[in-house]
């Protein structure tokens, strides 16, 4: 028990963690790629992709465009993950809010989301609980708004 760390609570309840805003360029790239024609938005928003491989929002979308599930699915995990990092070196301790309410965190929320909806559709059943869980642990308020 002594090597564990303890929670702290706040009077107002479990701890929040905001990500820090992705770069202007970058969003703005992403913007512009999304506002692609429909046959070229994908390769557009893959190139914003490969431009800044740790843009959170970026995978999110790319894996909203994939041409399959399995597509789909590796770029929301790899946005997953990402997020993961992201969030460790913001602060966060495995455990609080991470809400969408704020916009920084839109990109993690989308990628867990969307990583929940892939694994359901290639019949991994036991991942899309988890991340359904891990949604409703981050944010209560999301009710398949990521």
């Amino acid at each position: 028990m002594s090597d564990q760390h303890p929670v702290q609570l706040t009077p107002s309840g479990p701890p929040e963690t905001v990500l820090d805003a992705e770069p202007a360029d970058a969003l703005a790239a992403l913007e512009a790629a999304l506002a692609s024609g429909e046959d070229e938005r994908r390769d557009a928003v893959a190139a914003v992709v490969a431009r800044w491989p740790r843009f959170l929002d970026g995978w999110a979308r790319l894996g909203e465009l994939a041409r399959d599930d399995v597509e789909a699915y590796a770029c929301f995990r790899v946005g997953y993950h990402r997020g993961l990092d992201r969030l460790r070196q913001s602060g966060w301790r495995g455990s609080g809010f991470v809400r969408w309410q704020h916009e920084t965190n839109r990109g993690f929320l989308r990628a867990l989301d969307g990583l929940r909806r892939q694994a359901d559709a290639i019949g991994e059943r036991d991942e899309a609980e988890r991340c359904a869980l891990f949604l409703a642990q981050l944010d209560p308020s999301l009710r398949g708004t990521a």
